[in-house]
């Protein structure tokens, strides 16, 4: 992919096409000079959305804490996007997809993204790719990130 191309994406994204969202991620997630260049257009486009950071232990609560701001949230009319951090998958590499029926009543919401992302090995709970998925995600006009892992 060029940086045209991605460029492309990032134009698409910011004017709401989810799957350039997703495109972007994908390539953020795997590394290498599509990552670079999806990256630096993010970070030039970045920095308006306020990021939420919902940790915890398992059985904690993060689900639906994150599914309540969720609610609240677009009860104001914001937009909201949700990077569910989860376990590497040790046959796939995936995600290990961790308790999301809490929010199964947002997933249909034209005003809510969700994205799982696996970490990979990344130890600490967040995966490698974190910080620019969360730049990507800002750049496509989300102005409010929630990081739940």
């Amino acid at each position: 992919m060029t940086g045209r191309d991605a460029e492309e994406l990032m134009d698409a994204a910011a004017g709401g096409d989810r799957r350039s969202v997703a495109r972007l991620l994908s390539m953020v997630e795997r590394g290498g000079d599509d990552a670079r260049a999806a990256g630096a257009l993010a970070h030039a486009r970045s920095g308006a959305a306020y990021t939420v950071g919902i940790t915890g232990a398992p059985g904690a609560g993060k689900s639906t804490l994150t599914s309540a701001l969720l609610g609240e949230l677009r009860s104001r009319g914001e937009r909201v996007s949700v990077l569910a951090i989860d376990p590497s998958s040790p046959f796939t590499g995936g995600a290990i997809l961790g308790d999301r029926i809490r929010m199964q009543d947002h997933a249909l919401d034209d005003g809510v993204f969700i994205r799982s992302m696996a970490t990979r090995g990344h130890l600490g709970g967040l995966a490698l790719a974190t910080p620019q998925a969360v730049r990507v995600l800002d750049a496509a006009g989300f102005p409010w990130v929630l990081v739940e892992t």
